[in-house]
């Protein structure tokens, strides 16, 4: 399932930094293959405590984590919208991505050029996000342009997406991005469309020194999470610096680090698991001598969908799922106590994959 966010930010706020932490990190990097300059995708393993445990009771010849995917995206300067710096760049990758990860600046560093002159958080995401909506606004307008004559003519679909058009062109107005927007389910469908820039659900993370880390935070994280809150998203407070010299620990030596600083887990694992989630993903799992697996599906997949998540000819001959929650294996101690228990479940394929199934599915090709 190759969902990304793109990593946005102003130049100088830790943003290439952050990305090549994820990198490091990660099994493998690659190039992203559209538009003319390809930005980078940095593949990383979900962290994820259950694929270790499930490990422990099924002792496999190998495990494999699930993955998730962080595009670097080129920079952005005011005037993007009308192809300043590489605005034209910028808002085609950005389109390309399913959510938004947006790196703010919150620290001091006199070494460190801000490209306003001064360390602002809520200045910088005002910046990025207006020339999203400005992009926006001249998408709808196109497209109220086409579809405002037939309205007038009293063309039933083409009246209904003029009204829905305007709502957004009203919110754009206001300085408001499309998600802020009140739309049912067959509104978002007549719009999605459009790849609208300011529709993709977004996530702030704020970049600290590694003292304010371990302290928290600071009055510039308190601003930005004030202003996450209108938006109804969500911040991770991280240390890119910090980041990077994690990213090249390994086992041992990375957990020693993390308890000198009095951290739990990494600033780069809270953004996988906060990125992952934005975007209404979860996990499930295989099991078997053979392999313990982490699959990631999109909540409210069917059986039969999931299993197509590892073959085609899983979906196409789907029979059954044999499915027991990861706490109740856990609880059991292993899949024939579980069985015993009659926790293990026959589901056919009207059934919703919950998060922490563990699933074998039965098929016939």
């Amino acid at each position: 399932m190759a969902l990304t966010t793109g990593i946005v930010g102003l130049p100088n706020v830790g943003k290439s930094t952050l990305f090549n932490a994820i990198t490091q990190a990660g099994a493998e990097s690659a190039n992203y293959p559209f538009c003319t300059i390809d930005p980078n995708v940095g593949i990383v393993d979900v962290p994820d405590h259950r694929l270790q445990k499930l490990t422990e009771l099924v002792n496999p010849k190998k495990t494999i984590p699930t993955h998730f995917e962080f595009t670097d995206i080129a920079g952005i300067v005011k005037g993007a919208s009308k192809g300043e710096g590489l605005g034209n760049q910028f808002l085609s990758h950005i389109r390309q991505v399913d959510a938004i990860s947006h790196v703010v600046r919150c620290f001091e560093d006199d070494n460190i050029t801000h490209v306003s002159g001064k360390v602002d958080p809520i200045d910088d995401i005002e910046t990025i996000n207006l020339e999203l909506i400005f992009a926006d606004m001249e998408t709808v307008d196109k497209r109220i342009t086409r579809v405002e004559k037939l309205a007038r003519q009293k063309d039933k679909e083409a009246s209904y997406e003029f009204e829905v058009l305007s709502k957004l062109k009203e919110a754009f107005e206001a300085e408001k991005p499309a998600r802020s927007v009140e739309l049912t389910k067959e509104e978002r469908k007549l719009v999605h469309g459009l790849h609208l820039l300011t529709m993709k659900p977004v996530l702030y993370v704020a970049n600290v020194g590694e003292d304010d880390l371990l302290e928290g935070g600071n009055e510039l994280v308190e601003r930005v999470k004030e202003y996450a809150v209108n938006e109804k998203a969500e911040v991770i407070v991280i240390s890119a610096k910090v980041e990077s010299e994690i990213a090249e620990l390994d086992g041992e030596e990375k957990q020693a680090f993390l308890e000198e600083l009095g951290i739990e887990e990494s600033g780069l694992d809270q953004l996988i698991r906060a990125a992952y989630n934005l975007l209404g993903l979860a996990t499930y799992f295989t099991a078997g001598e053979q392999e313990v697996r982490a699959w990631t599906f999109r909540q409210g997949t069917k059986a039969p969908q999931a299993a197509g998540i590892i073959h085609t000819d899983f979906e196409r001959g789907f029979i059954r799922a044999e499915v027991v929650s990861y706490d109740d294996l856990v609880n059991a101690g292993s899949m024939a106590v579980a069985r015993e228990n009659g926790k293990v479940r026959l589901e056919g394929k009207e059934y919703v994959v919950k998060d922490g199934d563990v699933i074998h599915f039965r098929f016939n090709v």
